[in-house]
């Protein structure tokens, strides 16, 4: 796809005109979102952010974090970028810019290359602003996860590819013990232009007895170690070492659980839902498996295991082995920005979402809440695709807005019967406004009939503009179809295409070039839908 075709056009559309991005992220976006006015990305927040992480982020939090970044990275050979970047944390004006994903296989959907180049971006646009300050992008990867069947499989054009694991541990150990989807994989993009690249990508990173963090370590470092971008792997003893008091308060006092209270009350009664609902203990306990820890009297117990602790025995235990806990995903950033000199985090609508739950919570253990970058989507389209939809009298804003609202219209474009039925339609109003102005000078129950008998007979109109609308559709059955197909092209199985195709379906043709592209495309400054003709 794409094959020797040059960029001929890009547009953009914001995302407070995409009906499917939630009201909650428009609200923040917008600034109407009462106590998170200073936590969108504005150069004053990030003034103000830089000053409040300084004044909390202490040296021995630095030196570990540059030996954790250092020691996990020994097998991947560094950029002269990235080790610049990695010394660089020590300096007390270094600040990181972070975003997070699964471990999904060969990266899984594309935004996940997209949400990782903007926090590069970011990066770069604040040293711009800010020349006296370092800032580094960093991968937070989600090693501790423990559904496999959510991060072991991705979708090319042709071929939907799956792995087989151990489930039911943490994803970035499992070890990989089967290869057959390398051999699928190669039949496909053998004869792309950057095809051979991305089989010796895929080849390495997935040997037999490799683990998944190693192999999505080693894919971003081919993908961004020329942009400086660093990766860290949290399951750490001595990463777990910084957050054992607020693990603590986790297993004594319910903390997160109690202090989301009000924020999620609020969520509920103005926007209809909680995008994550914290329980009372937010921690997971590692063994062979990833199991909730449950507080049943007095004890606590691994849940769907036989082990079970006092509440000295699991406070000696996270004392001693702090690595063995394991932050769900609503303690996950609390975790995330105390080891790290973080000011903003780059993630999809969910995850500002689930952030927004947790500002209370972050002022209860005194840690500074980072600014929230709701991330930009981008859609690659063919230019051709792009020809039919401007002849086809549709606007590529019409795939981001009630579609089957605009295939009607269309269907429906200067059509006489429907004009006459809407003449007609108008007529009865009136007629039956004049009727029932002069029907309230007599009985109630005379008044009641007339308005049962308009509702009738306007109700008669609605079912002929139905049938009108479907009998229009079966004789218009090719412009209806095209239209759909159109959709299509535009959503991938009727959904994004940024969360359907792995980013090989675009490198396979332009390699580096289409992730400098789409890099180049970028506002951070903005949140939009980025759309490139080619």
């Amino acid at each position: 796809m794409f094959k020797n075709i040059k960029r001929i056009n890009q547009m953009t559309i914001g995302f407070e005109n995409i009906d499917s991005i939630p009201k909650l992220v428009k609200d923040f976006l917008k600034k109407n979102l009462e106590g998170f006015q200073g936590k969108i990305f504005d150069l004053e927040n990030f003034k103000n952010q830089i000053t409040e992480k300084q004044n909390s982020y202490s040296d021995n939090k630095r030196e570990i974090l540059y030996n954790t970044i250092f020691s996990q990275n020994q097998e991947e050979q560094m950029s002269p970028k990235q080790l610049e970047f990695l010394l660089s944390l020590k300096d007390k004006n270094t600040f990181t810019i972070t975003t997070g994903h699964q471990l999904n296989l060969f990266t899984g959907s594309v935004f996940f290359v997209y949400k990782i180049l903007q926090t590069i971006k970011t990066a770069e646009f604040l040293k711009s602003n800010f020349p006296e300050f370092n800032f580094v992008p960093v991968f937070w990867m989600a090693t501790e996860d423990h559904d496999f069947d959510e991060i072991n499989h991705f979708k090319t054009r042709e071929h939907y590819y799956e792995i087989k694991g151990n489930a039911g541990g943490d994803v970035g150990n499992i070890k990989i013990d089967e290869t057959f989807f390398i051999q699928e994989f190669e039949k496909e993009f053998k004869d792309n232009l950057y095809g051979t690249e991305l089989i010796l990508w895929i080849k390495k990173a997935y040997q037999k007895g490799k683990t998944h963090t190693q192999a999505i370590r080693y894919l971003v470092n081919q993908l961004f170690s020329d942009y400086g971008l660093l990766t860290i792997d949290g399951n750490e003893k001595e990463l777990k070492n910084q957050v054992k008091d607020i693990f603590r308060k986790e297993l004594l006092s319910n903390q997160l659980f109690e202090t989301t209270k009000n924020q999620r009350k609020f969520l509920e009664v103005n926007y209809g839902k909680v995008q994550v609902n914290p329980r009372e203990i937010n921690l997971f306990y590692l063994t062979e498996t990833r199991n909730r820890i449950e507080k049943i009297g007095n004890d606590y117990f691994i849940l769907d295991t036989d082990l079970k602790f006092s509440e000295e025995e699991i406070l000696n235990e996270l004392d001693n082995h702090p690595e063995k806990f394991s932050p769900n995903a609503v303690l996950r950033p609390a975790y995330q920005e105390t080891i790290m000199p973080n000011l903003a985090y780059v993630g999809g609508n969910a995850e500002i979402m689930y952030w927004i739950e947790l500002k209370d919570y972050f002022e209860s253990i005194n840690l500074p809440f980072p600014i929230l970058i709701p991330r930009n989507s981008m859609l690659f389209l063919e230019e051709k695709t792009f020809r039919k939809i401007e002849n086809s009298g549709l606007k590529i804003e019409d795939f981001f807005g009630n579609f089957a609202e605009v295939i009607n219209q269309k269907i429906l474009d200067n059509n006489e019967i429907k004009t006459l039925l809407e003449k007609k339609e108008q007529d009865l109003i009136n007629s039956f406004s004049e009727i029932k102005t002069k029907a309230e000078q007599t009985d109630k129950t005379f008044v009641n009939l007339v308005n049962a008998e308009e509702t009738r007979q306007l109700k008669s109109f609605k079912r002929m503009q139905k049938r009108l609308l479907k009998a229009e559709k079966i004789k218009q059955s090719e412009k209806f179809d095209q239209m759909q197909n159109l959709f299509l092209k535009v959503h991938p199985g009727g959904t994004w295409q940024e969360r359907v195709f792995n980013f090989s379906v675009f490198y396979a043709d332009f390699g580096k070039q289409w992730i400098a592209d789409s890099y180049q495309l970028m506002d951070v400054q903005k949140s939009e839908l980025i759309i490139s003709f080619m």
